[in-house]
């Protein structure tokens, strides 16, 4: 019943918008009405300033470990439970209870649980994300290349229970299709170029 309820309490933690509670208070703006409508990191800094988009990713991956971190102390640790939380959490953040279901795409969180889960993998996606951002110029290209080596990754490096694994197939999974407008934008080239600046108006 416990892991239940926490399940549950994954779920409504990564529905928390923090990007959107953040700008609405320091602005009164609705930062799903800006730049690219997106509630994560990435819009907050490019339409609100660093710091409003550096407090928006450190509260989304929080979110993200806490969840697993909250199973994990209940449930002795326990693989399956741990991997469940990660992707409650994750679809929490992408599909918000508190916008109507609407969300993220979910990134950070995914950072976040699995920087509990598999730190070691977390550590090296993110080289490989840096990589891909510094070569492509774009945060979603990096976000897309980090998600689908993600799985490799975490089998090669940690050999990880099979729940752990396939959670991390599935949490990939989402923020991949997450980014599927990304994707036409950047086929099409038209994708926003980043920039760790807010956009002058």
């Amino acid at each position: 019943m416990i892991s239940v309820l926490l399940l549950l309490a994954a779920y409504i933690l990564g529905g928390i918008p923090f990007g959107y509670l953040l700008v609405r208070f320091t602005t009164g703006a609705d930062v799903r009405h800006m730049g690219s409508g997106n509630i994560g990191a990435t819009n907050v800094l490019r339409t609100t300033g660093r710091l409003a988009g550096m407090v928006t990713l450190l509260f989304d991956i929080a979110k993200g470990w806490v969840a697993v971190w909250l199973m994990g102390h209940f449930t002795n640790q326990d693989p399956l439970c741990m991997s469940l939380a990660a992707i409650a959490v994750v679809l929490g953040h992408a599909y918000s209870i508190f916008l109507k279901f609407q969300g993220g795409k979910a990134v950070a969180s995914f950072v976040g649980a699995f920087l509990y889960l598999t730190p070691l993998t977390v550590a090296a996606i993110t080289i490989v994300f840096i990589a891909a951002v510094w070569y492509s110029r774009h945060i979603s290209f990096g976000s897309i290349a980090g998600a689908a080596l993600f799985p490799f990754g975490v089998w090669m490096i940690e050999h990880p229970p099979l729940p752990v694994l396939i959670a991390a197939i599935v949490c990939g999974g989402v923020v991949i299709w997450r980014h599927r407008s990304n994707v036409q934008r950047l086929r099409a080239g038209t994708e926003n170029v980043f920039t760790f600046s807010k956009k002058s108006s």
